[in-house]
């Protein structure tokens, strides 16, 4: 069942983003856009998170947070406000907040924060106390809690061996493959079978963050540190303080940016925009690429320096169809997280469906696997999948994948033959050449009769 968020702010656009973000991520999200309505959709129903803005047009966001407490102890409430103030902040918490998150606000930031609300909120209904000591032991992660398939390839195999060999160490990792391979997935598994798993995970999409946004996305600003600067930011790094941070597509960082990001990584060590001091991070960092990062090196787009750094073990995430003994497993994976997220009940695959699925190329990978199983059961009126709901796009490549086929192997055929025939003719020529052209003589080395030697060389067109 998907979890329950309750989205209040008076910023309508922002409540709508929010929305839109967490639906995305299978959340059901309701949104307020002031106290009093809140209230309504809170008697209605019960929440497992509320998002609230500290001030509301008609009310205070900590009142709020003492009548939601009120009704039900279990829902988490997390704060939201543009104002960092931190005797608010210490408040709140005594009263019972999960958090308390400054604006603007950061999607995988807030994300995480309501993972681990419902971490806490699950850990409660289980009746574990919440001061039950756990050491620095993480908890151990589950096919769940992963997200992640291991298949039964050979190729699935050795990826999750490299991922329980190097999870345990503190060693930067660099994931690459074609995108759609899953490789967020590898370097989430990764953060949750390491010692940092109770700590943040901090993923940052490098090829939307503007240039002239960098350093502040990465490290931070103080207020008034630039236009715009409006309020205190926490860059991703400090962020992932005690963590892991988690660099996609490290490859499209500008090069003054990858100077930034080597120095912080040398010295673990940040300094936001406009401020003296520098604060001290202890982090992972895991990076991940669909750009070939060593040809980038050779043609002076990508340092070196910090190539070494980032890839201190690398791992080469295999393309779907190089695990084609993983196929159906997937395909089934994401047929059962379709029917959930549609509330559909889909039973599975028509014999002819996992022919083409087992034949396809999947060049978008794991990715496109998933967006077509969920376009075919929100299409389907079936009790399994059929062809006809699949995108025709698949059948065109297919087709093409099998004329090609025909093609290479009638050029083969094609090809031998015509190199039996010269290495046919090139061994009469030597035959008649050893016995000085004596037909007969020939014949008999060649191991066939004189008139079949005499065909033969009419066909070639050799002169005596």
């Amino acid at each position: 069942m998907s979890h329950k968020i309750l989205v209040i702010d008076d910023d309508i656009s922002f409540c709508i983003m929010l929305k839109t973000f967490l639906e995305k991520k299978g959340f059901v999200v309701t949104n307020a856009f002031n106290s009093r309505e809140a209230e309504v959709c809170l008697n209605k129903e019960n929440f497992d998170v509320v998002l609230t803005d500290v001030r509301l047009p008609d009310s205070d966001g900590i009142e709020l947070l003492k009548a939601i407490k009120q009704r039900s102890a279990a829902t988490q409430v997390i704060l939201m406000t543009g104002y960092t103030e931190i005797k608010t902040a210490v408040n709140a918490m005594k009263l019972g907040a999960f958090d308390y998150v400054g604006k603007p606000i950061n999607p995988d930031e807030i994300l995480f924060t309501i993972h681990q609300a419902l971490d806490k909120k699950t850990t409660r209904n289980t009746g574990l106390a919440d001061s039950e000591p756990q050491g620095d032991k993480p908890a151990k992660p589950t096919a769940k809690s992963l997200e992640f398939v291991q298949g039964d390839s050979q190729a699935s195999a050795q990826l999750h061996e490299y991922i329980d060999l190097v999870a345990p160490t503190n060693m930067s990792v660099l994931i690459m493959g074609e995108s759609g391979t899953g490789k967020e997935n590898i370097a989430h598994s990764i953060h949750l079978k390491s010692k940092r798993a109770q700590k943040p995970y901090i993923a940052v999409d490098c090829g939307a963050i503007p240039k002239d946004l960098a350093s502040s996305e990465f490290f931070g600003h103080i207020k008034g540190s630039f236009t715009g600067a409006i309020n205190d930011k926490i860059g991703h790094f400090e962020a992932a303080n005690g963590g892991t941070i988690f660099l996609d597509e490290v490859g499209n960082l500008s090069y003054e940016v990858q100077v930034q990001l080597l120095r912080a990584l040398q010295e673990r060590k940040v300094k936001p925009v406009g401020s003296n001091n520098e604060v001290t991070v202890d982090i992972r960092v895991i990076a991940a690429t669909n750009e070939d990062l060593q040809k980038a090196v050779k043609d002076g787009e990508f340092r070196e320096d910090l190539f070494h750094r980032l890839n201190e073990f690398g791992i080469q995430a295999p393309r779907l169809a190089e695990r084609r003994e993983d196929i159906l497993t997937f395909a089934q994976h994401f047929l059962n997280q379709s029917n959930k997220d549609l509330e559909k009940q889909v039973d599975g695959f028509s014999p002819e469906v996992e022919a083409l699925f087992l034949s396809y190329d999947w060049p978008g990978n794991l990715r496109e696997m998933k967006n077509i199983i969920k376009r075919s059961v929100l299409l389907s009126k079936e009790e399994t999948i059929t062809k006809k709901v699949l995108p025709v796009e698949m059948f065109e490549a297919s087709e093409e994948r099998a004329a090609q086929q025909v093609f290479n192997q009638e050029h083969q055929e094609e090809d031998l033959k015509l190199f039996s025939s010269r290495n046919e003719e090139h061994a009469i020529r030597t035959a008649l050449e050893k016995v000085k052209f004596n037909k007969t003589k020939a014949a008999q080395l060649l191991g066939i009769d004189r008139k079949t030697l005499y065909n033969k060389i009419k066909l070639y067109d050799i002169e005596l």
